[in-house]
């Protein structure tokens, strides 16, 4: 049993390290109740506050203060949903200026009816909603299943065909790794929780307690070897940080992949009733814009709009600007034809950025994308994407969606972000981000951001989903002042004026060794630089003459 009782620490104390990624999401109603050093904190400048923000406040005290901004910018927000009803995004959600709210009629005639403040691709219009889905990798394997599965050489595949039974053979791979790598997560969660229980109700035996406190079981003083080991099992933990949401939280989200994410069998797609892989089918979908999964594009909208003039919650980097919420992302992964639509519906309607702080490693219909990408590129439309959270060097591998177009193109509208910390030291990226010297434009804070979550609450959180939207901000912020400049030309002001930082080195991301290896921070984007909203505002001025 002490074997045993040892190889479960183990797991959980490596699960322990990922448990934002594990427990399930939740906010609080009151800032207080966050650690507020990191209120608002990617908007300081390393100059006025010592701390590595994107100069914001910078920007408009020194620059901006008494002028007024040109133009109002809508950012179209692809995401999971967000809760425009938050005090704070007050008078900052977009609304079509030319369709009717509730006639259930498309008063504009763009193909979507009452599509108020933006549209939702994963429901019905019946109203229901998607929430799972499975993996693309999945997707893939499911799909070629029947035409490949029984093959285990390629010699053996028609010339034709060996590139799709390649993909076949990669999605079957991580296919199988994944299921493996749960299905062992799954019993050790089991008998971790199992383990938990049963040192945790001998203390209770012990004290005669229905429910005991870190507090009780310190002040337990006993002989017995069985309360004393019970005893340092349950500290131990609390020391490491554990808590029993944790272990919900992570049991969940295990058996999410077990049951979703992975399950062959599982079709979620049924509900919306289109057909996924045929781009012409527009006719799905609905105006429900918020869906029962948007704690994540609400954040990522705090970070952009956040009201910074109303005296409560966060302050977001743009002030004259408008969100546009598009939802396409479940729990699970986004289809590339809701994207590629997404992308359509925000060019049509008006939207000067978009906002993607979501991405996959397998893409079966990239070409929608990238005939969106150069939809948007044609019609002067900004885009700036994440460049993701598992510490990978992405020029190595492929990436989705991404600025390649196609033909060795790449757009030249599109900004790809990487994550920093509020301290220019050895740590200063987040352990968890992509990136890449030909693959990320630039880096924005992305560690410790407070921003907000639904039902009027608020989240401390990170990840590269949180560094994409702060360069959102800040090209918001520049074009609503200086709305002649291309979208080319906005993506080069925010490249070219990014804060760099010639002589720092710092650890190359991982979130997989505890052995750390350093590199020159100037080699992990093609910039080496974070973005900064007072060098931005400034170059724009200079570029345009005003």
């Amino acid at each position: 049993m002490k074997r045993n009782a040892h190889r479960i620490l183990i797991t959980l104390s490596f699960l322990l390290c990922f448990s934002a990624l594990y427990a399930q999401p939740s906010g609080v109603s009151t800032l207080d109740s966050l650690d507020l050093k990191y209120l608002n904190w990617y908007n300081l400048s390393a100059q006025s506050d010592k701390i590595e923000g994107a100069a914001v406040n910078k920007a408009y005290a020194e620059l901006l203060s008494g002028k007024t901004p040109r133009k109002k910018i809508v950012v179209a927000v692809i995401d999971g949903g967000v809760d425009i009803k938050h005090p704070d995004l007050k008078g900052k959600i977009w609304t079509n200026p030319r369709e009717i709210a509730g006639n259930g009629l498309d008063d504009d005639n763009n193909g979507y009816a009452d599509d108020i403040h933006g549209w939702n691709f994963i429901g019905n219009n019946l109203g229901e909603n998607l929430l799972y889905e499975n993996m693309e990798y999945v997707r893939i394997y499911k799909s070629m299943k029947d035409e490949f599965g029984e093959i285990k050489n390629p010699e053996k595949v028609a010339a034709a065909d060996r590139d799709r039974y390649k993909l076949f053979d990669r999605c079957r791979a991580k296919y199988d790794e994944e299921l493996k790598n749960k299905s062992e997560m799954n019993k050790s969660l089991e008998n971790f929780a199992a383990y938990y229980k049963s040192k945790e109700d001998y203390l209770k035996r012990f004290l005669r307690k229905d429910k005991i406190t870190e507090e009780d079981i310190k002040a337990i003083k006993s002989k017995s070897k069985n309360v004393n080991e019970a005893k340092k099992v349950l500290l131990d933990l609390y020391k490491k940080g554990f808590t029993y949401s944790d272990l919900t939280g992570m049991r969940k989200r295990n058996s999410d992949f077990l049951n979703y994410y992975l399950n062959l069998d599982y079709d979620p797609r049924k509900l919306v009733g289109d057909n996924p892989d045929d781009i012409t089918d527009v006719d799905y979908g609905n105006a429900d814009v918020k869906g029962p999964r948007s704690f994540h594009g609400t954040f990522v909208s705090g970070i952009i709009a956040a009201n910074r003039s109303n005296g409560i919650g966060t302050d977001g980097i743009a002030d004259n600007v408008e969100i546009m919420v598009l939802r396409v992302v479940p729990d699970g992964d986004e289809r590339d034809k809701d994207v590629a639509l997404a992308i359509r519906y925000a060019v049509d309607n008006g939207a000067n950025i978009i906002n993607m702080s979501f991405g996959k490693y397998f893409s079966v219909y990239h070409r929608f994308m990238e005939d969106a990408i150069r939809y948007a590129e044609d019609h002067n439309v900004l885009m700036i994407h994440s460049a993701g959270n598992e510490s990978d060097n992405l020029d190595l591998i492929d990436h989705y969606p991404s600025a390649a177009i196609g033909e060795g193109r790449f757009a030249k509208n599109w900004i790809t972000v990487g994550a920093t910390t509020a301290k220019a030291d050895k740590n200063f990226c987040g352990v968890f981000t992509n990136y890449g010297i030909n693959s990320v434009d630039l880096f924005a804070p992305g560690v410790n951001i407070i921003s907000l979550f639904p039902e009027n609450a608020y989240k401390m959180g990170d990840g590269t989903s949180y560094s994409g939207p702060v360069v959102t901000g800040v090209a918001a912020l520049v074009w609503s002042y200086y709305p002649d400049l291309s979208a080319q030309q906005l993506k080069e002001i925010l490249v070219s004026s990014a804060t760099s930082y010639p002589k720092l080195k710092v650890n190359i991301p991982d979130t997989s060794s505890k052995k750390k290896t350093k590199t020159a921070f100037s080699e992990l984007s093609k910039t080496g630089g974070v973005v900064n909203a007072y060098n931005a505002i400034k170059l724009a001025g200079e570029t345009t003459g005003k």
